[in-house]
């Protein structure tokens, strides 16, 4: 170790020296000497936007647009589907129009069609269309638009017709504790009106379009869903009248002794599925009671996305004047108001209620909707049957968040040409004159604060002018903070990008994290009150008293209540810890209970595991459970190698329904042949990469590393850069980094007898040498503190990432939505012509306990859990009740053919799942993974041969796998006692195929 110390110390003096100083130092210097015109050059081109590369965003556009009329006045043209053009003639449907008097369109597999419209004056106007939604599961109809031809902005490549749902019943449902479920959504089925809107929702009167005198050739095409589509409408946007002048057309005679009540967990309708009721318990909220949990309340932090509506319908008995008052809590953004966009029947009925603030609350208040003088607002209802709709809004915080977004960008720019110029390594004791080669970097700061300034200025008045300032402000103090001691050190910004643009307390996090807090918009509603002026309002808090009352029966009940903790369960029920939250355990326990017990009659009891560390010590107290699932990849051999894990291919049907799943996900759960586990979920690491800009940018999408290699500098010729995983790790560089190098290469981990580490063959250095060579001869981000901003932002449009990302840019980045896709992982040619694509894709499993007594059951229980129809079911209940986020990724591979995903993109997923390899387990390997990630930092960091790096890690490692072989028994006295065989790839695929061909 001593020795290895030094090494590492000389190569810190000598060669990082070289390598770093000498060559970030020439570099550095050369950008700066060169001539003026030059450099110019230059940081125009580190500068340039990535945004000049796709269409300019609404706004922009809108702006440009400044001069521009809205339109005839009152102008609306209806263009019928008989009127349509387009590819197939059996787009065109006259009879099974889905109950439209007219004829329709249909709408799916990329089709396109266009239309016509004569315009008379030129100016701005809204589109928009009747639907009907065809396709089911959770994916919503999209399409783009495009006017003459063009996109006019990078929005109009997505248009999301909305789906929308109800409860499948009205009476919810208890489970087996004597809480209520959530109820089961399901689509409606039914014609829809709307407006073509931005995918984020931000402009809530929607999109227009700049149509010029004359015929103008309207084109929509495609992207994903399936949908009939009836009239299309082509109008002039209006204003919506004041309060003053929609008063003025009722009477102002105000409806007397009426008191309607609505609670608000029963909507009739919404456009999100997983807007849901929620649970509180709070003596506040109505209903509620003791002993169990009552859906009571609305929203909370399901109902916070700009855009998210939802509709109650209201029987009044006589037509006349009403107020409405809302009992809302608002204690997710504490100390920030919300904005909720009122429709009554359908519209809009005054400005006031376009954007309506709503105050925070951290208890229960009824806000009754007034004006600035604290006077109520009338609507007006008709007589019988009315709607109410409550949309989410971010309308009124859509300037700054476009403003911040700019800045973001603005920002790592900045980043990205001074890692340039400092060749991605500075030298923490070089002195530079940031000034000489970026002359206006204080101006650029200062432009940034100022607008900070006026931004926080702005944000107050938005938020009513409170003396105490709320999060977001103080969060936009803290970023004029950073900005402001950036400023005064420009010539400090190269040992500073970490506060700068590279880090996760940095400027631009700061940035990012703020635009997050600005688009959410959460609320919480237990009811409303449609009711006459002076109507008598129930209180929304019980008396003190009251309240401590309840709390002490609640506390009392406690002591019996029964939850999904784990516990003491009946010997004739099998006993199932879960490693997941009980959101999760209680979605699963009802699917158990309806279908499972009821089919076998077999008792099941699911309990949350709050730690995987909890089977040990539950195992060596004769307290295990009989099944654990959700358990991570590695926990079963864990077990396993002491005894405590059950051989599943002891059962009769296991090589029958093992098949159902990739052969590698097996390897970590094996020890030499035998297997203690099934996957039940499985990650997968593809390549992703924005299409837009790599088809701007005319670079052709990698298939291998040689590819990858080949495009880097035309990437970094534009400011940008390829991801590789390790890039997001900062310390020990797992397996899953750096095993798809080795294999691919031809390498192994470990030799065949499992007594020591194969990290010093030939294939597994070619791998090292290329992992390695990535960073210090491609230039490639040695830190990247989150991959998903910087694709989402445009500085890293390409690079391979996992099923985290996946989720995050489908839930959280609307905005380029039909940007970006997926490939499969790059790999390496082979000289047969193939690519081997080799990676791992660990996730969870399941596992039975040796001590069980109940295997059988057990096993029988596994295998309807992870069968096609269960897991196809649950993943399906999962996000409409949740989310789209809450994604399944099951490990069944026909399940996972059969889920709610994009075709292609599960097409992609499957393909490289086709050479998932996991790395198997020995005693010892966590000190392989260790060593590989210390001859990485030794090559990369302190410029040592990548050869003699490894061949210290090799002996370091080995001494760590021989010690844990003797505690387990394989090695005794220095020798071999008992071979341990690792697991092997075409073992498992042996006894698959040889299942296929019984």
């Amino acid at each position: 170790m001593k020795s290895r110390r030094l090494k590492r110390l000389i190569g810190m003096l000598s060669l990082s020296a070289v390598f770093t100083i000498n060559f970030t130092q020439s570099y550095a210097e050369e950008k700066i000497t060169n001539n003026s015109e030059e450099s110019t050059e230059t940081s125009t081109l580190l500068d340039q936007d990535y945004q000049d590369i796709v269409e300019k965003p609404y706004h922009k556009v809108l702006n440009e647009w400044d001069d521009v009329s809205e339109g005839d006045s009152g102008f609306q043209a209806v263009i019928s589907p008989s009127s349509f053009k387009g590819d197939k003639k059996e787009n065109l449907i006259t009879e099974d129009t889905r109950g439209y008097e007219k004829n329709v369109w249909h709408l799916g597999d990329d089709d396109e069609l266009s239309f016509e419209v004569d315009i008379e004056e030129s100016g701005l106007y809204h589109v928009g269309m009747d639907y009907y939604r065809l396709n089911e599961g959770l994916v919503d109809p999209e399409l783009s638009i495009k006017v003459n031809d063009e996109f006019q902005y990078f929005e109009s490549r997505r248009i999301i017709a909305p789906t929308y749902w109800e409860n499948e019943s009205n009476d919810f449902e208890e489970n087996r504790h004597g809480n209520e479920l959530v109820p089961n959504q399901v689509a409606i089925e039914d014609w829809f009106t709307m407006t073509f809107k931005d995918p984020n929702n931000e402009f809530a009167k929607g999109l227009l379009f700049y149509l010029e005198e004359g015929t103008n050739e309207i084109t929509l095409t495609h992207a994903s869903g399936e949908m009939l589509i009836g009239d299309i409408k082509v109008f002039s946007p209006e204003d919506i009248i004041t309060y003053e002048r929609y008063s003025k057309n009722f009477s102002d005679e105000q409806t007397k002794d009426e008191l309607l009540v609505q609670e608000a967990e029963h909507p009739d309708r919404k456009n999100s599925s997983y807007i849901r009721p929620i649970a509180r318990k709070d003596v506040n909220a109505v209903p509620y009671e003791v002993s169990s949990q009552k859906l009571n309340t609305f929203g909370g932090d399901s109902w916070t996305k700009g855009g998210q509506s939802v509709t109650y319908d209201i029987t009044v008995l006589k037509e006349g004047l009403y107020n409405i008052t809302l009992k809302t809590l608002q204690d997710v953004k504490q100390d920030v108001p919300v904005f909720r966009t009122i429709e009554i029947n359908g519209d809009i009925p005054f400005k006031a209620f376009e954007n309506y603030r709503i105050e925070p609350s951290n208890d229960w208040m009824n806000q009754t909707l007034v004006n600035e003088d604290n006077e109520p607002y009338s609507v007006y209802l008709e007589e019988g049957k009315n709607t109410i709709t409550l949309t989410a809004s971010i309308t009124p915080l859509t300037p700054l968040v476009n403003e911040l977004n700019e800045m973001l960008q603005s920002i790592n720019t900045l980043g990205l040409s001074i890692s340039r110029l400092t060749g991605n390594q500075p030298d923490m004791n070089r002195d530079w004159d940031i000034s000489e080669y970026i002359p206006d970097i204080k101006e650029r700061f200062t432009v940034w604060i100022d607008s900070l300034n006026s931004y926080a200025k702005n944000l107050n008045t938005l938020y009513g002018n409170k003396e105490d300032k709320t999060t977001d402000e103080v969060s936009l103090e803290l970023l004029i903070q950073r900005l402001e001691s950036l400023r005064a050190e420009p010539d400090e910004l190269p040992n500073r990008l970490t506060e700068l643009s590279e880090g996760s307390s940095s400027a631009t996090q700061m940035v990012g994290d703020l635009i997050s807090r600005l688009q959410e918009s959460p609320l919480s509603l237990d009811r409303f009150y449609v009711h006459s002026e002076n109507s008598d309002l129930p209180a929304p808090k019980k008396k003190f008293l009251n309240r401590m009352s309840n709390k002490v029966k609640e506390f009392v009940a406690s002591f019996t209540a029964k939850t999904f903790d784990v516990e003491d369960t009946d010997s004739d029920v099998l006993e199932v810890w879960v490693g997941r939250n009980q959101q999760y355990v209680e979605l699963m326990q009802n699917m158990v209970d309806a279908n499972y017990t009821a089919q076998t009659g077999k008792e099941v009891r699911l309990s949350v595991m709050p730690n995987e560390q909890k089977l040990i010590l539950a195992n060596s107290s004769d307290q295990q459970p009989d099944v654990a699932l959700g358990v991570s990849v590695g926990q079963p051999w864990e077990l396993a190698i002491r005894g405590a894990a059950h051989n599943l291919r002891e059962f009769d049907d296991f090589e029958q329904f093992s098949s159902k799943f990739s052969p590698g996900a097996f390897l970590p759960m094996m020890i030499d042949d035998e297997v203690y586990a099934m996957p039940e979920t499985q990650d997968f690491y593809v390549l992703f990469y924005r299409e837009d800009i790599m088809e701007q940018l005319d670079i052709p999408i990698p298939d291998t590393w040689d590819d990858v290699a080949n495009i880097l500098p035309e990437l970094q010729r534009f400011g940008m850069n390829f991801y590789v995983p390790l890039s997001g790790t900062a310390g020990i560089k797992p397996f899953m980094f750096t095993a798809p190098f080795i294999y691919q290469n031809g390498g192994e981990i470990y030799s065949e007898n499992g007594m020591q580490t194969a990290i010093d063959s030939q294939g597994a250095v070619d791998g090292m040498q290329f992992m390695t060579d990535l960073y210090t001869l491609y230039s490639l981000p040695l830190q990247v503190p989150n991959f998903y901003n910087s694709f989402r932002y445009g500085e890293l449009p390409i690079g391979i990432a996992n099923f985290q990302t996946y989720v995050q840019l489908l839930s959280a980045a609307p905005e380029i939505r039909n940007s970006w896709t997926i490939a499969p992982h790059p790999g390496v040619l082979k000289e047969d012509g193939t690519v081997d694509r080799s990676a791992p894709g660990s996730a969870q499993g399941g596992m039975i306990f040796e001590k069980s007594e109940k295997k059988e059951e057990g096993w029988d229980f596994m295998k309807w859990w992870m069968s096609e129809d269960t897991q196809v079911e649950f993943a399906t209940n999962l996000q409409t009740l949740f989310g789209p986020e809450y994604m399944w990724h099951t490990a069944n591979l026909d399940a996972f053919e059969e889920l709610p995903w994009q075709e292609e993109h599960k097409s992609v997923i499957l393909e490289q799942w086709e050479y998932l390899k996991e790395v198997p387990k020995i005693p010892g390997s966590y000190m392989v993974e260790r060593e590989i990630s210390n001859a990485w930092t030794d090559t990369v960091f302190y410029g040592q041969n990548v050869r003699a790096s490894l061949d210290y890690s090799v002996i370091t490692a080995n001494r760590e796998i021989r010690r844990k072989m003797e505690e387990f028994n394989y090695i005794e006295d220095g020798e071999i006692v008992e071979p341990y065989r690792v697991p092997q790839l075409e073992t498992v695929k042996e006894w698959m195929n040889q299942n296929d061909e019984e």
